[in-house]
């Protein structure tokens, strides 16, 4: 029989070797210092991953309780959000708890899921396919005649977007191409315009039609002080506008803050990489909205009624360049202007700079009075 005597643990004693090597000993621990509180928080956000909107968030809790003696709102105006903003996502961090300062998915916990049937959709699909360019409301009352069921427009239109049940599939896939590239433009209407001079030009072409021939006319029209510049062109491209528009910053002078155009296929490509190394932003009215860019519009109307419809138009583009140059320089230094209070732009211009007591370049110094 063997027997153990029982003895209370020595945790001072050296750890034990096993073949020369230390073993883990569960007796003998280190002590190490407690983080600050700060600190704690900021390693378990690294610890969870949490996003830099997060962060941020924790750092509001920090400051909120070291830097300002818990004062909610010295911490907003310190970091520059609504006291309601703070309120909110310091109820979240009650206690402590780093992960509630995550944002979380706002979705719906029920989504809207599809209701069409399969019978729904094999019957609409046959129906498509025998006419294919009835619209989807003709297709929903011939649904409900030949099926005694009724089906709305909008299920039909489903159908037809997933099976790409079109006459001209080329054709959709350009117009598709074409709506997801307008979704990302700047709007002119989210622009807030400056009455100041050179802060905002509005460009557009106008197509003129002679028997087998096209010509193309760029115009520009500064949205302040209106001085307006025109040349015309035999191509109606990128490269067009993009001269058209170094010709304007030559003539000009100075800096221009931003373009509005229309959606046009010459406002895109070369021009948008000379907008981007002139530093101008690039703003776009919306499609089929002409009075989006009524100041180009008016200016357009004025030189075709003005100058061209009196005998001045020609398809000789050196010669119509020439002679269109001399009413640009009356249109912008003597013409009075009703909305300038019949001033001139240029007088206007000099007026403006006289008021500001500021010494800006006008014009080109290749032009003269």
């Amino acid at each position: 029989m063997y027997i153990a005597a029982i003895k209370s643990p020595n945790v001072g004693q050296p750890t034990f070797r096993r073949n020369g090597y230390k073993r883990f000993d569960p007796f003998i621990t280190k002590d190490k210092p407690l983080l600050a509180m700060p600190e704690r928080w900021r390693k378990l956000a690294e610890k969870l991953n949490l996003s830099a909107e997060a962060k941020l968030r924790l750092e509001w809790m920090i400051f909120y309780e070291v830097a300002c003696d818990k004062d909610a709102y010295l911490t907003a105006k310190h970091f520059g959000v609504a006291p309601k903003t703070f309120y909110k996502w310091h109820k979240r961090f009650k206690d402590g708890r780093v992960r509630n300062l995550e944002e979380y998915s706002r979705a719906p916990a029920k989504k809207r899921c599809s209701t069409i049937t399969l019978t729904e959709e094999i019957r609409v699909k046959e129906l498509r396919t025998q006419h294919l360019h009835w619209s989807k409301k003709k297709l929903s009352k011939i649904y409900e005649t030949v099926y005694h069921e009724k089906i709305s427009a909008y299920k039909v239109q489903v159908i037809i977007n997933k099976h790409n049940l079109y006459p001209d599939k080329v054709k959709h896939e350009k117009l598709k191409r074409k709506l997801k590239r307008n979704e990302g433009k700047n709007r002119i209407q989210k622009l807030d315009i400056k009455e100041e001079h050179w802060f905002l030009f509005h460009l557009d072409t106008i197509v003129f039609y002679w028997q087998h021939l096209k010509r193309y006319v760029l115009t520009a029209t500064d949205h302040t002080g209106k001085i307006a510049y025109a040349r015309m062109y035999t191509t109606k491209s990128s490269a067009s506008a993009k001269d058209f528009l170094y010709r304007l910053h030559y003539l000009i002078d100075a800096p221009i803050a931003n373009i509005q155009t229309d959606n046009g296929s010459e406002f895109y490509d070369q021009f948008e990489e000379a907008l981007t190394l002139l530093k101008i932003t690039h703003w776009f009215s919306r499609p089929h909205t002409p009075e989006d860019n009524a100041v180009a519009e008016r200016f357009n109307q004025t030189i075709q009624e003005e100058w061209i419809n009196d005998g001045n138009f020609t398809t000789n583009i050196h010669k119509f360049n020439k002679e269109l140059t001399k009413w640009l320089i009356e249109y912008n230094f003597v013409r009075p202007h009703v909305t300038l209070d019949y001033m001139t732009p240029i007088e206007y211009l000099e007026d403006t700079l006289e008021k500001q007591q500021k010494l800006l370049p006008m014009y080109s110094t290749g032009i003269k009075s």
